[in-house]
């Protein structure tokens, strides 16, 4: 897995505009627990396709901009969550044990 770090709002902007090209997904993490841990780790383990980006947001330490992509991708705000993009939009969102890479995978086709 090859995760790039989001931290500011302007990445947030950037991965919305990327989007239209090359879908992205965000995993919202929560350092301080432990089912986020064992799914960032489960994700990690599993292949990860190029033909998505996939951005980690410490949400503890950036709350202010997880709340922004909830409001920007009009999402409910949850932990650990995971938020695939295309085409500008919020197509499919999970969250807990319930993300899967096999899952995120298939939105793309």
């Amino acid at each position: 897995m090859n995760w790039t770090v989001l931290n500011t709002e302007e990445q947030l902007a950037e991965i919305i505009n990327k989007s239209h090209s090359k879908a992205q997904v965000i995993f919202k993490h929560s350092i301080r627990c432990s089912i986020s841990s064992m799914v960032k780790s489960r994700l990690e383990k599993s292949e990860a396709p190029d033909s998505i980006d996939f951005h980690y947001l410490d949400l503890i330490n950036f709350r202010s901009l997880s709340n922004k992509i909830a409001e920007d991708l009009n999402v409910y705000h949850e932990s650990p969550q995971v938020l695939f993009i295309k085409d500008g939009e919020c197509i499919y969102d999970e969250s807990h044990m319930a993300i899967r890479m096999d899952d995120i995978v298939e939105q793309v086709a």
